[in-house]
């Protein structure tokens, strides 16, 4: 059985998201959405939420066009999240 690196959240912009506490606090996120590549974790909250330090992974990428997705996950090493709760290491195929 192999094990599945997953790709780290190195940073996060999104200062509204309650997992972001210093950078994500999500155990894991998911990158979707319909027209941009947005984290779908993205969750406005007036309170601070998940894990106690900052070491968030992308979980399941579901943006198929990416050249980092590979079956649902992302390959890249690390990405970095924007203001907008995009991913900004996404990148057309």
């Amino acid at each position: 059985m192999s094990t599945i690196q997953l790709s780290l959240v190195t940073s996060c912009a999104t200062s509204a998201c309650a997992f972001n506490n210093g950078g994500c606090t999500a155990g894991a996120i998911n990158v979707g959405g319909s027209s941009a590549a947005t984290c779908t974790t993205f969750t406005e909250l007036d309170a601070r939420a998940g894990l106690p330090t900052a070491g968030g992974q992308v979980g399941a990428c579901k943006r198929l066009e990416c050249v980092h997705n590979a079956d649902l996950l992302c390959t890249a090493g690390e990405i970095a999240v924007g203001d907008a709760a995009d991913c900004l290491s996404y990148s057309v195929a």
